[in-house]
């Protein structure tokens, strides 16, 4: 049994919430470069210009690359031979994020009372937490900052499974032409294909922490992501709505199995600024 102490925890996840707010990782900003090569329209390559120079701007002076800087959403990977000692580990997470976005000078966008008074906590925090117990002595923690804009244009529909391949391709089509300029394209398109109501977001938002146009391992899936992509791109939403070629970098989709008489799918939609950091401890 492997010890990890919270004091580590806290270090790393406020370390995180800065980085991840900082830098565009080389996946995206290489799939942004491709893009910029690909897109016809003066208006999309003068954007996508822009996106660019932001980035390098962000990373150079230590500045958060959007003013939306997002609800933190964590994803750990906990090893099941690892003991958390030294206090709680979700408060561990949650003082992670307090200190982070604090000493990151982070924007604060979390409003608890949702439907009535939104009243700000001021510190960023909760943050949403998503635990997977796996194999060995290793904590990984992924942070994602996921603003607003994208987040909201969110999709869930339980299909029928005679709605088939065709039927998802072609409401995933929509839904991403159905939010238009407003998620700040390019995008990352992820989607869930399969489990339950709420397993299908997961892996919907899941999908997005993939490097930047990898494809899914199963070669099935792996076209399906293909086709997805140039119909998406077919749309001619383009860099910030503008028009042009390229309005999505990538599509992403992971499936799970489902219930015989189901076929649920979910849509998430990442923004350019597609954020996140990791670590292993």
């Amino acid at each position: 049994m492997r010890e990890v102490n919270t004091e580590q925890i806290i270090r790393e996840v406020a370390r995180l919430c800065i980085e991840a707010n900082y830098y565009l990782g080389e996946d995206v900003l290489d799939a942004l470069r491709n893009a910029r090569e690909k897109e016809v329209s003066p208006v999309g390559q003068a954007v996508l210009d822009h996106i660019l120079q932001n980035a390098e701007i962000s990373a150079r002076g230590e500045l958060p690359l959007c003013q939306d800087t997002g609800l933190t959403v964590v994803f750990l990977e906990l090893g099941q031979e690892v003991h958390i000692v030294g206090g709680e580990l979700n408060e561990a997470l949650n003082e992670g994020v307090r200190k982070g976005y604090q000493e990151g000078y982070l924007r604060k966008s979390v409003v608890d009372k949702p439907f009535s008074a939104r009243v700000n906590t001021r510190d960023n925090t909760p943050p949403v937490i998503h635990t997977e117990i796996v194999p060995g002595d290793k904590l990984k923690i992924t942070v994602c900052p996921k603003g607003g804009g994208s987040e909201n244009m969110s999709y869930l529909k339980m299909f029928s499974p005679a709605a088939g391949k065709q039927g998802i391709i072609d409401w995933v089509v929509e839904c991403v032409d159905r939010s238009g300029a407003n998620p700040c394209p390019p995008v990352i398109v992820g989607v869930g294909i399969g489990g339950t109501i709420d397993q299908t977001a997961l892996i919907a938002k899941k999908a997005l922490l993939r490097a930047v146009g990898q494809p899914n391992p199963d070669p099935e899936v792996a076209e399906l992501e293909a086709e997805m992509l140039e119909r998406v791109n077919k749309l001619g939403i383009g860099p910030q709505g503008f028009g042009g070629r390229v309005t999505a970098l990538a599509v992403h989709v992971e499936t799970f199995p489902c219930h015989i008489a189901s076929m649920p799918a979910a849509v998430n939609i990442q923004c350019h600024s597609a954020r996140h950091k990791e670590a292993v401890l």
